[in-house]
């Protein structure tokens, strides 16, 4: 049994990762910043995998992108896109995960506390992506939130607002399932 259960968690965790990979080169070029969809992908491999496995499935996506599969936004991949103006907000998503997915795992049932899960998560990716954004495109800081953040809050909120009306019922289901291994 314990085999099964391995080889069905790398297996959700690769379908997740797919997933990831399938909504992160969706993306609306708005500037140097472009709309993106990875959030919302990681956001529900959070709720479908727990914080521990949704975190490794967004890193399969990293690495899958660094080796120059064209998953990142706008169907592009490669070391240059981790290391230039948008590099921080996609090593941000790690951290991301790991806040949001400790507010999820620990409290998935009371959606005002995994809402503020991903604030405060999406805040720490902001802070990265802000920073590197500043240093690679030689701007100050508060150009770079003018920039990287603000525009992006609303479609953030929205994105949130989805995942918190389908998130539990998804992870509910896959508990009930016995399909949930956290």
């Amino acid at each position: 049994m314990k085999k099964k259960s391995n080889i069905y968690q790398m297996a959700i965790i690769g379908v997740m990762a797919a997933v990831i990979c399938v909504l992160g080169p969706l993306s609306i070029p708005i500037g140097v910043v472009p709309i993106s969809f990875t959030n919302l992908a990681i956001y529900f491999a959070l709720y479908t995998l727990g914080m521990k496995k949704g975190t490794v499935s967004y890193i399969v996506y990293m690495l899958v992108g660094f080796v120059g599969i064209p998953v990142f936004s706008g169907f592009t991949g490669g070391p240059s896109k981790l290391l230039g103006p948008t590099g921080g907000y996609l090593i941000g998503f790690i951290f991301m995960a790991v806040i949001t997915g400790f507010f999820i795992d620990t409290f998935f049932d009371k959606w005002y506390l995994c809402f503020i899960g991903m604030v405060l998560g999406t805040i720490v990716c902001c802070t990265f992506g802000t920073i590197w954004l500043s240093y690679q495109t030689h701007i100050s800081a508060s150009a770079a939130i003018a920039i990287g953040v603000i525009p992006f809050i609303p479609g953030d909120l929205a994105k949130m607002l989805i995942v918190i009306l389908i998130g539990p019922q998804i992870r509910r289901r896959l508990i009930k399932a016995n399909l949930f291994l956290a």
